[in-house]
């Protein structure tokens, strides 16, 4: 099916941008969450909300069937300061929908509306699920729908996501089986030393020093612990440490984010780390603390549903147009989460240059508008795949 000339377009836009406007953070997306509720019920579905506080689950149901299938779509907006000038620029200072959330929530709404709109004319049978989850930045909001009881509350056999992608032209699509996100580990270390008046730094044991050679140091766990085949990034963000110019101070910390998609190659990251940091505070006359702080695993596309959405996106899309090199990408996704407890797939939506020419987590992003009817294609021609008559 192809909804390029989208009846509803226009309303769908001025939607999409009325959510760019009013962006809310994790587990604080009340207005949005208003917004989807009663835009679902307008459409003729069964609403369901509280899960992860402000989550919302629409439903659709043909004949008697068992199969369920779980559609998604992430609500929440970042901590940064836009800096675009459009009419619809976010009207919270700080706030803003610059990985395209915005755009997920009104794609997933549009096909809610169709579906509904024309239930009568699709032959299916089963019940579809339109999961509107909140916190996937940083706070996995999808683990908490699942622990607020997602699954147990709506049974389903599959579910799928969807994110929009800069770089990759819009009207493509990139399906891929297998790890297409990686895992994220939170790093913290923490370097004590003994401080002491910068003339003097033979009187102490400097900790900016330590941590300066743990940087250089730490970049040669991937290029020489990690097995060339395999994936990892290990990236110093953050170093804290000092107040005053001539105090060489006692503590520094440093912070940043490991990146894998395999057990086995992050316990090698971590016991690499490890072991650096113990032989540069021996050099170094330092003590020295490691803290892992594991965050989302990594999502991993199941075989079957993955080649169901290939076949989708080949209808949707035409087969030049679906993309299997893109993918993997060493960002993280909370939607990980849901494929740990369902098989499913999750698809990068070619977003194009988009409006500001830039890529998600920048304060000129803004969503596509050009490609919502295709977001709306894709998910209703998987729900008629999915949930078809047999």
């Amino acid at each position: 099916m192809n909804l390029l000339d989208l009846p509803f377009l226009a309303d769908l836009t001025a939607l999409r941008r009325d959510i760019h406007a009013h962006p809310e953070l994790a587990f604080g997306e009340v207005r949005t969450s208003d917004l989807v509720a009663r835009e679902l019920a307008a459409y003729g579905l069964e609403v369901h909300r509280g899960l992860a506080k402000t989550g919302v689950v629409g439903i659709l149901r043909w004949g008697s069937g068992k199969r369920a299938v779980g559609l998604r779509a992430d609500m929440d907006a970042l901590p940064l300061l836009e800096k675009n000038s459009f009419p619809h620029h976010s009207q919270h200072e700080g706030k803003m929908h610059g990985c395209g959330h915005d755009g997920h929530t009104a794609m997933l709404l549009g096909a809610a509306r169709y579906l509904g709109q024309h239930h009568d004319e699709f032959d299916l049978d089963g019940t579809l699920y339109f999961i509107f989850q909140p916190a996937e930045e940083s706070e996995g909001g999808a683990a908490v729908m699942i622990e607020d009881g997602l699954f147990s509350l709506f049974p389903m056999d599959s579910v799928f996501g969807l994110h929009n992608w800069p770089g990759i032209p819009a009207g493509e699509i990139a399906v891929m089986p297998g790890p297409v996100m990686a895992g994220t580990c939170a790093l913290q270390i923490s370097v004590s030393g003994h401080g002491c008046h910068a003339a003097m730094p033979n009187l102490g044991v400097d900790t900016m020093l330590t941590a300066s050679h743990l940087v250089l140091a730490l970049q040669s766990v991937v290029a020489r612990n990690v097995h060339p085949c395999e994936s990892a990034v290990v990236s110093v963000t953050q170093i804290h440490g000092g107040e005053a110019l001539n105090v060489i101070p006692d503590d520094a910390v440093l912070r940043g984010t490991i990146r894998t998609f395999k057990p086995d190659v992050q316990e090698t990251v971590e016991r690499s780390i490890e072991r650096i940091c113990a032989g540069v505070a021996s050099a170094f006359g330092a003590q020295i603390n490691v803290v892992f702080d594991q965050r989302y695993p990594p999502t991993v596309n199941s075989t079957v549903e993955t080649e169901l959405c290939r076949q989708v996106a080949t209808n949707v899309f035409g087969e030049s147009r679906v993309r299997t090199n893109d993918l993997p990408s060493m960002g993280a996704e909370d939607f990980a989460y849901m494929l740990q407890e369902k098989p499913g797939c999750y698809v990068w939506l070619g977003n194009g240059a988009g409006s500001g020419g830039c890529s998600l987590h920048n304060p000129h992003y803004d969503f596509n508008d050009d490609i919502l009817p295709l977001g709306v294609s894709y998910w209703v021609t998987l729900a008629q795949s999915a949930l078809a008559s047999q």
